[in-house]
């Protein structure tokens, strides 16, 4: 995430999670937690208001929340309760931590050539099995939109770059409409994948 984008989202923290916090995820969460067993430990990340983390935290898993925006890592951890840290993707160092990483409409802010290298080090923080959620605005730019950096991507490339680039295997992806009413003209894409569980 570039330094214009974390600014925005340091200086529009209120309205950010006033026009995300209540939306309705739970048809992606819930696929995420079907495949995670009871109290498996879950990475948050790009947590952004805290919404997924709560959710999360209130079905009885354990969560690692992160986020690059010390605005919102203040915010979110005032929301969940619990300390959220500020940490960049590119600076995660994770070993076989987590069961889950959720990346809930964050991964989008990373330029397309980075990517693979953010992947990977996700790859690692995971234990053998563990599984990966991530959604991206659907599209083929890399862009900036309305003061932040967006990477679009339609299904089969961002199945090619977790699978073919950062060594994942995919379980499903699917696309999936905007749940704020004035974005619902906005197709979202959504991969889930695991980390094998031989490594």
């Amino acid at each position: 995430m570039n330094n214009k984008t974390l600014d925005y989202y340091n200086q529009n923290v209120e309205d950010f999670i006033n026009r995300t916090v209540d939306a309705d995820m739970h048809y992606c969460q819930d696929i995420f937690i079907e495949l995670l067993e009871p109290n498996a430990y879950i990475l948050d990340a790009g947590c952004g208001s805290g919404r997924d983390s709560l959710y999360f935290l209130e079905q009885g898993f354990k969560v690692c929340a992160i986020d690059g925006s010390e605005e919102m890592c203040k915010a979110a951890s005032d929301y969940i309760g619990k300390p959220v840290e500020c940490l960049k993707f590119q600076d995660i160092s994770y070993e076989e931590t987590f069961d889950g990483v959720w990346a809930c409409a964050s991964l989008l802010h990373v330029p397309k050539q980075e990517l693979p290298d953010v992947l990977r080090k996700f790859y690692r923080a995971l234990k053998p099995g563990g599984v990966m959620y991530a959604s991206f605005k659907y599209g083929y730019k890399e862009e900036e939109r309305l003061g932040r950096f967006f990477s679009d991507y339609h299904l089969e490339e961002i199945e090619n770059v977790f699978t073919k680039n950062a060594g994942f295997e995919l379980v499903e992806g699917f696309e999936t409409e905007d749940v704020r009413p004035d974005y619902a003209d906005k197709p979202w894409v959504n991969v889930i994948v695991r980390k094998s569980v031989a490594n």
